[in-house]
C-alpha cells in the first residue's frame, strides 16, 4: 500500500481473465508496470487477484493529464487491445480523484 498526495487521480482497472496465453499475460504485465513507472506523473500501484481470474489494479498518478497521457501512451494501447483480444472476458475502468488517503502497517 502507498500513500498518495490529496488531489491525485487512482485509475482503478478491474478484469476478468481468460486464462489463456498466461506466460504472455505475465510478460505483458511486467513490462506495462516498467513502462507506467517512468511515465511523468506516475505515484505508484496496488493490485489483487483471485484464484478465480478476477483482479483489480489501482494506479495512482499526480493528475488527470498524467493519467490521460498513460491511457494514450502508444506501447500501453498495444498491450491494452492484446488484453481484449486474448487475456480478458470483460473490464471495467474508473477514474477517480483522491481526496484523502491513509496507511497503516505494522
Amino acid at each position: 500500500m502507498l500513500l498518495h498526495p490529496d488531489d491525485s487521480i487512482a485509475v482503478i482497472f478491474c478484469a476478468q481473465r481468460t486464462g489463456v496465453d498466461e506466460d504472455g499475460y505475465q510478460a505483458a504485465a511486467s513490462a506495462m508496470g516498467a513502462l507506467a513507472a517512468q511515465q511523468p506523473g506516475y505515484l505508484g500501484e496496488d493490485h489483487a487477484r483471485s484464484p478465480d481470474g478476477f483482479g483489480i489494479t489501482v494506479s495512482y498518478w499526480r493528475d488527470d493529464a498524467s493519467a490521460r497521457a498513460w491511457r494514450d501512451n502508444p506501447e500501453h494501447a498495444v498491450i491494452r487491445d492484446l488484453g481484449r483480444g486474448k487475456w480478458y472476458s470483460a473490464y471495467s475502468l474508473h477514474v477517480v480523484r483522491v481526496e484523502r488517503g491513509y496507511d497503516w502497517q505494522k
